[in-house]
């Protein structure tokens, strides 16, 4: 018995050191990052230099000074739902890497039997046994030679597959991050409306008791009055629309906060700061960091590591198996040294005819490996006209909030200037409703630009891949 054993271990010792010797004949390829040539020209703009240096460099606590918005995206960051979906995301991720870095190590199974036969009197044994009792104690210990890269390759696609999933969680939090400092910016702006719309209702108020004079002196007729009244219902229906409006941004960003509807304190539109000093950085900084360009370069190395697997499956592998124990028809005898059996397996296994299984998975690798480089240069580049449309539209927001202003200034003019000629009966009534309604609409103009310009500096900052870091 012990020299049967000793015969079975050298064999497999011998198998065991040819095994770790054709483990050096990989197939398996190792990745390198494709030639992209759409770094290059990313961003269509002339106006900004391009260096090292990045507004996605700045965290966001820097970025965003407004006490109450620094308190609530930090809020945001602890309890939106969708962050923390993307975190028990990631603890599934982390558990299948764990696995795929145990593919080296060999699965062990303990098994404890009693088997009971009873035997027919007519079979091969049935004359000389009525039944027969069999007792096992053994453990089995099965390992595959890693020859060709296949367990590496399946380690590597899933850590690739693990870092895609934390990539995407930056993501949510860039995004989500993004989406409160809008939300909170839109309330200010409403705020702002509010209180202009609220000055509007008491300055038309009064125009139209004075309108009212000026019909008892004869001055304009009743139509004159008609219009005021018209006009100054109209401002209180816009306040009742932009109070729906706050009620509505302020449950959206209880929303993003993970928290029940209640109101939201906050600070004014007039205190916020735009930045002056606004980097790019050059376009291949995108590549680390932009959470979603990052997470399909993390795809593209987990479809290129399966292709490595599925080209491995054409070669033979090599498997040792050993099975050893105790094994007794009595159960006394059962720990007995004469109970003693083992037995040691090594073979390579080629598939030779499999109805083109593993052809087929070769090719579906291939394919979903250039759909994953597709889909990260797609990636890139919508990140560059992201970048772009939000540089171009903060530009344009700049330009424009000066001509804004200047409209305001001269249409507050004209209506000054058209009340005290309606007064001395110098000018059209129409003239003055005309200007109040023109600087109305100007001023809440205004106010949606100065939004404008802060939501291009936000849009800019997440298309940057800001807020994560």
């Amino acid at each position: 018995m012990k020299l049967t054993i000793h015969k079975n271990f050298s064999k497999a010792t011998l198998i065991l050191i040819l095994a770790l010797t054709l483990q050096s004949c990989f197939v398996a390829k190792d990745y390198v990052r494709p030639e992209l040539d759409e770094t290059e020209h990313l961003y269509r703009t002339d106006n900004l230099p391009q260096d090292s240096v990045s507004l996605a460099d700045v965290s966001w606590k820097e970025m965003f000074k407004d006490q109450f918005l620094g308190i609530y995206i930090e809020e945001g960051l602890q309890n939106n739902l969708d962050i923390r979906v993307a975190i028990q995301q990631i603890t599934i991720a982390n558990a299948y890497m764990k696995q795929g870095k145990a593919g080296y190590l060999p699965t062990l199974s303990g098994t404890a039997q009693a088997t009971h036969q009873e035997l027919s009197e007519n079979s091969q044994f049935g004359g000389f046994f009525s039944s027969i009792d069999q007792y096992e104690l053994s453990g089995s210990l099965s390992w595959e030679a890693d020859i060709w890269g296949k367990i590496r390759s399946n380690k590597r696609a899933g850590e690739a597959s693990f870092l895609q999933t934390v990539a995407a969680h930056k993501a949510v939090k860039t995004e989500l991050i993004s989406a409160i400092a809008s939300t909170y910016y839109q309330l200010l702006a409403l705020d702002k409306q509010l209180e202009i719309t609220k000055r509007t209702i008491a300055t038309r108020d009064s125009s139209v008791y004075t309108i009212k004079a000026l019909k008892d002196a004869g001055n304009v007729t009743q139509v004159a009055v008609d219009q005021y009244i018209a006009q100054f219902n109209n401002a209180k229906a816009l306040k009742v629309d932009i109070e729906a409006a706050i009620f509505r941004t302020e449950n959206t960003l209880n929303l993003l906060l993970g928290r029940p509807a209640e109101p939201i304190e906050r600070g004014t539109l007039t205190d916020q700061e735009l930045l002056s000093d606004i980097k790019l950085g050059v376009p291949a900084t995108l590549l680390r960091n932009r959470p979603d360009v990052i997470a399909s370069e993390y795809a593209l190395v987990n479809a290129f590591e399966l292709t490595n697997v599925a080209r491995s499956n054409f070669y033979p592998s090599l498997r040792l198996t050993a099975t050893g124990g105790f094994q007794s028809l009595e159960l006394d005898k059962l720990l007995n040294a004469n109970s003693l059996f083992a037995t040691i397996v090594g073979g390579l296994t080629q598939p030779i005819f499999n109805q083109r299984k593993i052809k087929t998975q070769h090719e579906v690798a291939k394919a979903q490996q250039e759909q994953a480089l597709l889909n990260f240069k797609k990636t890139l580049l919508t990140a560059g006209n992201e970048v772009s449309n939000a540089l171009y539209d903060y530009e344009a927001e700049t330009e424009k909030f000066e001509y804004r202003k200047n409209e305001v200034e001269a249409l507050r003019q004209a209506e000054i200037n058209s009340d005290e000629l309606l007064k001395n009966g110098l000018a059209n009534y129409l003239d003055l409703l005309t200007a109040r309604e023109s600087v109305l609409n100007a001023e809440l103009n205004v106010i949606d630009n100065k939004l404008q310009q802060l939501l291009s500096v936000v849009d800019l900052y997440e298309a940057l891949g800001g807020g994560w870091k």
